[in-house]
């Protein structure tokens, strides 16, 4: 069948000529959107009509709409949210995805994505340094890997202390959840959809790494349930956790420890950054997110627990009409989601382009990166650079949070970078978040000369 008779052809064909235009326009084109929402808005035909449209006019009528409105998330100047680009291979993965239209959740129904997921699966612990035997979900983001983490533990440690979760957690023991003074807004909505309510937080330095005393002090005289989310890269500083010390503390008082790894997760895999991690593999569960640091297209959190049968128990649903395999978990015991899409599998493309090796060089190249950026805008004038850039992180201020802020705005609004207004610390920032895959020498040099000319037009510094 051909695409002169395949319904499906035309359609597809129009979306391939404007998947393929957006990507080549990605890294030259203005950063920012050109229409706003109400442009965009305005653009749609807001009333629904009896009768419909042939598909190709409708994916056409699509793209003319939502263009204007695309911000170029792809761009290796995109420095907004912690946000990678997308290897070729994982686009073209994600592309078979809808196209195969499989909903992954048992090994019986969907033999095809499921063991690739396996493997996936399998090649993310290594990659990771994590244990082989861990339980491995596909979940829709950080947050959500997050909470399906969360939701573990919670039903670990009250069954620890003789309360059964299945029950519900209203007449079990109070859980103490507690976290460092920086934790991550997702680690706090997760911890609330949890039950746990938002953390207790026990102190953070001035990069944000956990007070690990002030963790003790939580701990000592209550041998209730508790769980501790540590961190594993700051959303400002990209900081780490002392996870040998946090996590020593944490065993000594029987609770169970989560890492939110985001994008700082990824930093296992590269031997230059073994010092971060170190200790990181003793945890009992953890949380990232491959569409970022991995560079696969959205969504794709990877939720990740040390026992698999306690994530088995708290996430897997059983039905009659359900299919189950004997003995092996089946992917829907990883998540909390019956229907899903095979997300692994562009992670299984990432990977299988990649290898060790690459893995290991796209981490390091995105560090290498970073350390380039903050040492371009420490030369400029009346810009400073207030983290300790140790991963990928970097935030930089101008002499007072008027003129930082007026920065910001004007590198957003000038389009060749996409960077973050943020606060931290009490202080207004901007902050870079480099994630992309393309951030190279020169991605590089046009970022630290958008700065500069910013801070000229704006004249920074004042007196």
């Amino acid at each position: 069948m051909n695409d002169e008779t395949n319904e499906y052809g035309p359609a597809l064909g129009a979306a391939e000529r404007h998947a393929r235009a957006w990507l080549a326009s990605v890294d030259s084109r203005p950063i920012r959107p050109e229409a706003d929402v109400d442009a965009v808005l305005a653009a749609v035909d807001r009333e629904w009509q009896d009768d419909g449209r042939d598909a190709p006019a409708v994916v056409e009528e699509l793209a003319a709409i939502v263009e204007p409105g695309l911000l170029a998330m792809g761009s290796s100047r995109f420095y907004g949210f912690v946000i990678g680009g997308a290897y070729p291979a994982a686009l073209g993965a994600d592309w078979l995805v809808s196209a195969w239209d499989q909903n992954t959740g048992s090994r019986q129904s969907t033999p095809g994505t499921a063991a690739v997921e396996e493997v996936a699966a399998g090649w993310l612990l290594e990659a990771l340094g994590l244990p082989a035997t861990s339980g491995v979900g596909f979940a829709t983001g950080a947050t959500s890997a997050n909470m399906a983490c969360l939701v573990t533990a919670r039903d670990a440690v009250l069954r620890a202390h003789g309360h059964d979760p299945v029950q519900g957690i209203q007449g079990g023991p109070a859980i103490r959840f507690l976290a460092g003074g920086a934790v991550h807004t997702s680690v706090v909505l997760a911890g609330r959809m949890a039950g746990l309510g938002a953390p207790v937080t026990v102190g953070a330095d001035d990069q944000g790494r956990i007070d690990v005393d002030g963790l003790a002090r939580a701990l000592a005289g209550d041998d209730g349930p508790s769980i501790v989310s540590l961190q594993a890269g700051d959303v400002h500083s990209g900081s780490f956790d002392d996870f040998a010390g946090a996590i020593a503390v944490a065993r000594a008082a029987g609770a169970w420890v989560h890492v939110d790894g985001a994008f700082g997760l990824w930093a296992a895999a590269t031997p230059t950054l073994a010092h971060l991690v170190a200790g990181l593999r003793d945890a009992d569960s953890w949380a990232t997110d491959a569409h970022k640091t991995l560079n696969v297209p959205y969504d794709c959190g990877v939720a990740i627990v040390r026992d698999e049968a306690a994530m088995s128990s708290s996430l897997g649903a059983r039905a009659a009409y359900l299919p189950a395999a004997e003995g092996v978990a089946d992917p829907w015991d990883h998540v909390p989601e019956l229907s899903r899409r095979a997300r692994g599998i562009p992670v299984w493309a990432a990977l299988r382009t990649l290898g060790r090796h690459g893995v290991a060089a796209l981490v390091d190249g995105l560090v290498e990166a970073a350390s380039a950026l903050a040492d371009g805008f420490r030369g400029i004038p009346g810009i400073d650079v207030i983290n300790d850039v140790v991963f990928t992180q970097v935030c930089v201020a101008a002499s007072d949070d008027a003129a930082t802020a007026a920065l910001g705005d004007w590198l957003r609004a000038e389009g060749t970078v996409w960077a973050s207004s943020s606060t931290w610390r009490g202080r207004a920032v901007v902050r870079f978040s480099v994630s992309n895959r393309g951030t190279d020498a020169e991605a590089v040099r046009r970022t630290v000369d958008a700065v500069a000319r910013g801070a000229r037009a704006l004249g920074i510094p004042f007196d």
